[in-house]
């Protein structure tokens, strides 16, 4: 697992969040197609100030590479996963919306289906197309160092979003951008705290492994849980995969085998809702008889928690394309710019649900 540390100088944080209506980072894997995107405007979030650190951030100067003009360039944007489920809809939508409100020469998309191997050759392809800038939403932590280096071979600056990469900053790729994940978990654990009193026992549905979502998501729900509800018991961690139909049935199998749980967390909105589904199944009512909360923000969601079957959803908003293509005129305007931009991301609750559905995606 890889710490996310604040940004490096407070200076250059502080001019990224004054452009940023930015957005955040999330993941999911579905086969549920949804109508993603939302009001844009509602949905819109900006990056934190983040704390001074030590050490510079990274320039165009340190990084190697050479001064372009977005307008006259050849950008790539490699997703990984197939855009079958909100998060990913609304993710590649706002790159491409932006690339053209920019006035980006050319932008190439690849979709990587979930397959490392197929990304890493995806991003190579781009390069032999002539990409000059790359954004990048790494399916895993670890793997695409191949890619990597082809992209440093040809002196092509690389932007991750949305999931972090076990890589060296300032020389595989020039910053991460995206949610706090750790403290996603831990807003998650208070929610889910406060909907049952602190009391009960608790399931979680762990996103898919190999990625830093996970990991963080994990951490900061358990050491919140521990820190703050020691009679809140976590009595079981099965991985859905970030995939609805794969929380479903986890789900299924935690109704027979532990009938007690009152409360689920769920890594992602898809599993959540695949928890729903499997508890109403059983004669049960989510979000009174079992507490659902889970992180994302997805329109479908959102609508479970007004309609009473859900009782929170942490946000990670997918929006990432003014924040990605306002970095990246930065960077190119020769702008420090810091190792992690981390991005606010809101809640819903049963207070804010109902009006807040414009904005969820």
């Amino acid at each position: 697992m890889m710490i996310q540390r604040r940004s490096r100088t407070l200076a250059t944080a502080c001019l990224l969040a004054a452009t940023a209506t930015l957005v955040a980072s999330g993941c999911s894997k579905s086969e549920t197609t949804n109508n993603a995107g939302g009001d844009s405007s509602q949905g819109a979030q900006a990056a934190k100030t983040p704390e001074a650190g030590s050490g510079p951030g990274c320039s165009l100067q340190t990084y190697g590479a050479p001064k372009l003009d977005l307008k006259d360039a050849v950008v790539g944007f490699s997703q990984s996963e197939k855009e079958a489920n909100p998060f990913r809809i609304a993710e590649t939508q706002s790159i491409k919306d932006e690339a053209a409100k920019v006035g980006v020469k050319k932008l190439l998309t690849t979709n990587a289906q979930s397959q490392l191997s197929k990304q890493i050759s995806d991003i190579q392809d781009m390069l032999s197309q002539g990409a000059q800038f790359l954004i990048v939403a790494p399916l895993n932590s670890d793997g695409l160092e191949p890619a990597f280096k082809a992209a440093a071979a040809k002196k092509v600056p690389v932007l991750t979003i949305d999931r972090k990469v076990n890589s060296t900053a300032c020389k595989d790729y020039v910053a991460f951008l995206g949610s706090d994940f750790v403290e996603q978990g831990k807003r998650a654990a208070d929610a889910v705290i406060k909907t049952t009193g602190g009391k009960g026992k608790v399931a979680i549905l762990l996103g898919a492994s190999g990625n830093n979502v996970t990991t963080d998501r994990t951490t900061g729900f358990v050491d919140r849980i521990k820190e703050k509800a020691p009679d809140l018991k976590i009595v079981a961690q099965q991985t859905g995969e970030f995939a609805r139909d794969k929380g479903q049935q986890v789900m299924e199998q935690l109704i027979q085998s532990k009938p007690d749980i009152t409360a689920v967390y769920a890594e992602n909105d898809e599993m959540g809702l695949g928890a729903v589904t499997a508890l109403k199944a059983a004669g049960k009512k989510p979000g009174k008889d079992v507490k659902v909360v889970s992180i994302d923000g997805t329109r479908n969601a959102v609508q479970a928690l007004a309609d009473g079957e859900y009782n929170a959803v942490i946000e990670s908003n997918p929006r990432f394309g003014p924040l990605a293509f306002a970095t990246a005129e930065k960077f190119y305007g020769g702008e420090e710019i810091p190792e992690n931009v981390i991005i606010s991301d809101r809640a819903y609750d049963e207070t804010n649900a109902k009006a807040s559905l414009g904005g969820a995606y």
